[in-house]
């Protein structure tokens, strides 16, 4: 039995792998399903447009906080209007013509929320007046300097900036859980085509050992050895194997379909994985694994966030219906003329500086109740950030309390199947000897299948366990080191 099934698993193996250059066939490892998910998986996608926007979006607030300069021209005006001149009684026309620009260079200021402007208009007219009987032309520059400052509120501006900080780091932690879930996701899928497989090939060795059992069984009563029964047996058995054969088959074949829509790959083609089935058995320290976990799991980061930002809510609360004010201050040099010097030649100062002042009086609560409502708001994310720790807390405990577990299955297993193909082969002689019926072997052989499956399914578990855990803790304990994607976050 050892050697037929040897034999036989050697033999799908090599079509496995020899199907890949007559039908194109891809071979994945895990390794590269994850680099084509990373790729093509339109979650990895969206969270990447996601962090491209957030850094966009602080570029673009960064940029704004440098100087800003603009140019306003208006190259020429003509106006021709008449009016009705009720002193003289009678009607008149008037033209005018018109030239201007005004450049600005605008620099906000971060440290104090101001906004710091300088300005330079320049505009001639020229002017026709019939009521009069008069004809001027002017010439003006106007030189300021603007300053624009809130009082007694708080910097929106540096707030702002933070908000969008935050947004970005949010995006970073976003992109990065995406690229865990993709590989824990990716994981699973690619060890269930695998499961599937090793289904597959425990199905063809019952369905080829029960067809050569029937054919001993046929030549037996023929030749009259045995009762016509056992074949009649023999038959029901071979068929439902071939039928558990093609279930196993189709059940192989949805598998990998689905395992390539998770990839994002065409369902038309074909392919088969070449997994690491090794067993790693690593040494974890509990209380190291729990603090790996607080100390690098992006969830707590992104709480932490949450309570900040909640802090920049309650500071915005407090400033509705608040008493606030602003400065305003202006100095500047103002000169005009009919002619083009006489706009620079003696020009005058202008100064204005005025103080605005907000008082409110009565709101009916509306501000009480916003604070309130803000700091309940905090309070409730404090509450989720210390059960978010909590349940990381748990759920890393378990974690290393079932690894032994399942280390120990994967050992129990497989000398169950051990056990199982002993038992087979024996049973097997006393089925060809006839001492034992077709249905006792086919109880045998469905064992032999069961345990099979079973250290398959051991297998998968603890390396998924495994993979569960460098996920919960951002450390990889087969290579002890972090797991923690720095350069993204930085």
């Amino acid at each position: 039995m050892k050697k037929i099934a040897s034999i036989s698993l050697i033999i799908s193996g090599i079509l496995m792998l020899c199907s890949g250059s007559t039908f194109a066939q891809e071979i994945l490892t895990l390794e590269k399903a994850l680099e084509i998910a990373y790729q093509q998986s339109p979650s990895i996608i969206q969270s990447k447009m996601s962090l491209e926007q957030s850094e966009l979006a602080l570029i673009q607030q960064k940029a704004s906080l440098k100087s800003q300069f603009s140019l306003n021209l208006s190259p020429f005006q003509y106006t021709r209007s008449t009016s009705f001149d009720d002193y003289n009684t009678q009607w008149y026309t008037r033209k005018s013509m018109s030239s201007g620009l005004d450049f600005r260079i605008s620099q906000p200021i971060k440290w104090t929320d101001g906004t710091l402007t300088l300005s330079n208009s320049f505009n001639w007219q020229d002017d026709d007046n019939q009521s009069f009987g008069a004809k001027s032309t002017s010439f003006s520059n106007n030189l300021s300097l603007n300053l624009e400052q809130p009082i007694f509120t708080y910097n929106k501006t540096k707030m702002q900036l933070k908000r969008l900080e935050f947004n970005l780091e949010k995006a970073k932690i976003q992109y990065a859980l995406a690229q865990l879930n993709i590989e824990k996701n990716v994981t699973a899928a690619f060890y269930g085509v695998y499961q599937s497989y090793k289904r597959l090939v425990t199905a063809r060795e019952a369905f080829q050992s029960q067809k050569e059992n029937y054919e001993l069984i046929k030549n037996k009563v023929e030749q009259h050895l045995i009762a016509q029964e056992e074949l009649f047996q023999a038959e029901v058995t071979l068929a439902t194997n071939e039928n558990s054969l093609a279930d196993t088959e189709t059940s192989y074949e949805n598998t990998k379909d689905q395992f390539k829509q998770t990839l994002g790959l065409p369902l038309d083609i074909d392919i088969s994985i070449l997994p690491n089935i090794q067993i790693d058995s690593v040494h974890v320290d509990v209380n190291q694994a729990v603090k790996y976990a607080l100390t690098q799991r992006m969830e707590i980061r992104q709480q932490q966030i949450a309570i900040e930002e909640g802090i920049f809510s309650l500071i915005e609360a407090k400033d509705n219906n608040k008493f606030k004010g602003s400065i305003s201050a202006r100095v500047g040099l103002m000169g005009q003329g009919d002619k083009f010097n006489g706009a620079f030649s003696k020009p005058d100062d202008n100064e204005t500086i005025g103080v605005t002042l907000t008082v409110p009086i009565w709101d009916w609560g509306a501000r009480k109740a916003s604070i309130r409502s803000t700091e309940l708001s905090n309070e409730n994310t404090e509450i989720s950030n210390e059960e978010e720790r909590k349940s990381i807390m748990l759920e890393v405990r378990q974690i290393c309390r079932e690894l032994p577990k399942l280390l120990r299955q994967i050992e129990i297993a497989r000398q169950t199947v051990r056990n199982a193909e002993r038992t087979y082969d024996i049973n097997v002689e006393k089925y060809r000897s006839g001492t034992l019926t077709g249905m006792e072997l086919k109880n045998q052989q469905t064992q032999l299948t069961d345990a099979k499956n079973s250290l398959t399914d051991a297998i998968i578990s603890y390396k998924l366990k495994l993979l569960d855990l460098k996920i919960q803790t951002l450390w990889d304990y087969q290579n002890n080191r972090s797991y923690l994607p720095v350069d993204l976050l930085k």
